[in-house]
């Protein structure tokens, strides 16, 4: 049996990749993964291919092992994974719950290491792997902080585990957007902290480009023009003058 498994794909991008990858690829089954199983079962109205909505909570370690028992107990053949669940906050970083961040860290890094490590043993040659990560993972960013560095953390790792894979024939692409219109930002937007946006990507436009950039064999993607000046800025400029910059655009800190 040939499966995809999708995180986070209850919204956003990885609802976006359950529907244009079950239009560009083959599967017998797709499951879906994230914890609101209502909104996973709705994708069945979106897509032709046979769906399995698993509900699970990626930050609890057991989740994790969970999933290892499925796949032990079926054996599949993945061709596709996505981690595509994550979340980050907007805020002072001594205002946030202490336990928020725990659990950013355990979402946006522990379960992308722990998925992949579960699904590797049944991909082989051909699988892709699509890490969703963020342009924030190319600096360092106030207010910011902690969700900057989960993604720095795993674009590191997928563009490393893309070079180490490479002789099996299995690909990993890290995908950095920019703003997205998705329900990223009801839970990220806290307060008025971060309000500047230059623009809102489309997740559609996005996924399409990651999509397209795996087949060019590339293990970052970066889509738009805003997004490509930030990512190739920050490789060139000193970090602290970028944080700088990032600061006054924000008009931060804010006076109360």
């Amino acid at each position: 049996m040939k499966i995809a498994v999708i995180t986070g794909a209850s919204s956003g991008m990885g609802r976006e990749f359950v529907k244009q990858l079950t239009d560009k690829f083959a599967f017998d089954e797709v499951w879906v993964i994230a914890r609101r199983l209502d909104r996973l079962e709705a994708l069945r109205d979106d897509v032709s291919t046979k769906l399995r909505p698993i509900s699970l909570d990626l930050t609890k370690r057991e989740s994790i092992e969970a999933f290892g028992d499925m796949l032990e107990a079926e054996k599949p053949e993945i061709t596709v994974l996505v981690n595509a669940s994550g979340f980050g906050l907007f805020k002072e970083f001594d205002e946030a719950p202490l336990d928020s961040y725990y659990e950013m860290i355990a979402l946006n890094d522990s379960a992308v290491v722990g998925m992949t490590y579960k699904a590797l043993p049944y991909m082989s040659s051909g699988a892709r792997i699509w890490n969703i990560c963020s342009v924030a993972a190319f600096q360092p960013i106030p207010y910011i902080n902690v969700y900057a560095a989960t993604k720095a953390f795993a674009l590191s790792f997928t563009r490393a585990l893309n070079a180490e894979l490479k002789p099996r024939g299995i690909k990993a692409l890290a995908v950095c957007p920019y703003w997205t219109k998705t329900e990223f930002f009801d839970r990220a937007v806290t307060d008025n902290t971060i309000s500047y946006y230059e623009c809102m990507y489309d997740p559609k436009k996005v996924v399409e480009r990651a999509v397209a950039d795996m087949e060019k064999r590339k293990d970052v993607s970066v889509y738009g023009r805003e997004a490509r000046t930030n990512a190739f800025l920050t490789k060139l400029l000193p970090h602290r003058f970028v944080m700088k910059v990032f600061l006054k655009q924000q008009k931060l800190p804010k006076k109360n």
